[in-house]
């Protein structure tokens, strides 16, 4: 016989419950109220956002309120939500801006913002268990396996970010390398000595992973980038050639598709030819870039990444999920299972009941306790559709090269590197002055901009010099920003060149 399922009630009484040490409200209705003020307010900031500074300095006299001690009684949710919108909101990165351009950061939907309210709402651990929103987590899986090519057998881990997507793939590799029996053994317990190699352009967090999976950032190869900022593959042949010839054990490359500095793809096919003829495990850090599969213009470019043997990326970048939403795809399920699973007798599977469906991520991955990342992400995909996304993904491509005709047009700025996606690095020729003068020039532009409110690029250096780097990832920046960027490098570096003139 079927039961009615529950439904809560939406009075505003105060449901019986006990007295002690309750935290739930007292008067519904008026937190009810409350809520629907404060997502109000949210909606409302991301629809004027164009009318807000990207970014201001936070005043000291702000700064100083949180520095005040552990709060022993509470206050009404109304005044807190008001220090919020006074004292916090105003004061945030700006990567919601379409004016901001500094870092690889998207910018967030409202979509993705109410999902991450329903996913709070049911706070639901992921690490494990049979409810639906690991199924929800699995179809998410199946959708990116289908995107990038995959097998059935591939399996799927939301993470913080790619820092932690780049860790995973890298202790895979070094236990498929020395044998599983690692993880209990130890690497020094190992006579291999592994070594792994990747491009001089990559993220930190790859040697960083060498670090902490026990092999030593030293183990890790930079091999020189072409003049398009790709990884040298002959080069990448003979350091590897040359580290067999020293008895070392060569055991993964690492590829890039979408370098932080420059945007830069490697050569995805040949690095997975390469890795074929060397029995090497073959990853790409996609952080931003193997999104672009969603947009058949560009999707061309990373031709090869189905090859791949693990690939780490973030939803919270073209994606548009909110923070945080990583993601890691491994070809071999079974051998990233492997890698991270541990029984316990408080984590025992069951046929039936709450404690079926294993699998569960927690095997996948280093984190037990894991929020329901998932839900915002399958939101947007299902909200927005992957077309749509695509389509958000080459508009930002697009208005790169836009600002790189205004670069080349200009003869006050000169373009660094070149634009295979997104990223955009040029500088003020500051005239009269001496290179490290330039430098200081083009940092204060930066900086002056930033706190200007209108546009916030940052700087990085290309081959030896200060750069001004518009990374452009917003699905709502438009050629005003681009203007409005160029426009004001031309504004600060008059100024700032004519005061050490």
């Amino acid at each position: 016989m079927s039961q009615e399922p529950h439904t809560p009630s939406q009075s505003g009484a105060a449901e019986a419950a006990p007295t002690e040490a309750r935290l739930d409200p007292t008067d519904w209705a008026a937190f009810r109220a409350q809520a629907h003020q404060m997502l109000d307010d949210m909606l409302g900031y991301v629809q004027g956002i164009r009318q807000r500074p990207v970014w201001q300095p936070i005043p000291d006299e702000v700064r100083a309120r949180f520095r005040s001690p552990v709060p022993r009684q509470g206050e009404e949710l109304a005044a807190v939500h008001a220090e919020f919108m006074e004292e916090i909101l105003p004061y945030a990165q700006g990567n919601a801006h379409p004016g901001f351009m500094g870092w690889v950061n998207g910018g967030g939907t409202p979509v993705g913002m109410v999902a991450e309210m329903l996913a709070a709402g049911l706070n639901a651990n992921c690490g494990g268990r049979d409810h639906i929103p690991i199924e929800v987590e699995r179809q998410v899986t199946r959708w990116v396996r289908e995107i990038f090519g995959f097998p059935e057998t591939a399996s799927g881990l939301f993470v913080t970010g790619t820092s932690m997507a780049n860790l995973i793939a890298v202790l895979i590799a070094r236990d498929a390398a020395l044998g599983f029996e690692v993880r209990g053994t130890g690497v020094a317990a190992n006579a291999l000595r592994l070594t792994a190699y990747t491009s001089s352009a990559v993220h930190g967090c790859v040697p960083k992973a060498m670090d902490i999976a026990g092999l030593g950032s030293d183990a890790l190869r930079l091999i020189p980038a072409d003049s398009r900022g790709r990884i040298d593959l002959a080069a990448l042949a003979e350091a590897i050639q040359r580290d067999r010839a020293a008895g070392l054990t060569p055991f993964l490359v690492v590829g890039t598709a979408g370098t932080v500095n420059t945007g830069a793809v490697d050569a995805l096919a040949g690095l997975a030819d390469l890795c074929r003829r060397e029995k090497l495990w073959f990853h790409v850090d996609g952080a931003f870039g193997a999104l672009a599969m969603l947009a058949p213009e560009l999707a061309p470019k990373l031709g090869g990444i189905e090859r791949a043997d693990s690939i780490a990326f973030d939803f919270h970048k073209w994606g548009q999920a909110p923070y945080d939403a990583g993601f890691i795809l491994v070809r071999d399920g079974e051998e990233h299972k492997k890698a991270f699973e541990l029984p316990a007798a408080y984590l025992q599977r069951a046929e039936r009941g709450l404690a079926a469906g294993s699998p569960w991520p927690c095997d996948y991955g280093p984190d037990l306790s894991r929020g329901f990342r998932a839900l915002k992400v399958w939101f947007t995909l299902k909200v927005l559709g992957v077309d749509r996304l695509g389509e958000s993904i080459a508009h930002c491509c697009a208005l790169a090269r836009y600002l790189e005709t205004r670069v080349a047009a200009t003869p006050e700025l000169e373009l660094l590197a070149p634009v295979e996606l997104n990223i955009v690095c040029f500088r003020y020729r500051a005239a009269g002055c001496t290179p490290e003068e330039s430098d200081r020039v083009n940092g204060e532009i930066v900086i002056a901009l930033q706190e200007s409110g209108v546009v916030a690029p940052s700087t990085t250096r290309i081959k030896g010099r200060t750069a001004i780097r518009a990374a452009i990832v917003n699905h709502r920046t438009s050629r005003a920003e681009i203007d409005s960027l160029v426009d004001g490098v031309l504004a600060q570096g008059r100024v700032l060149g004519l005061s050490l003139s």
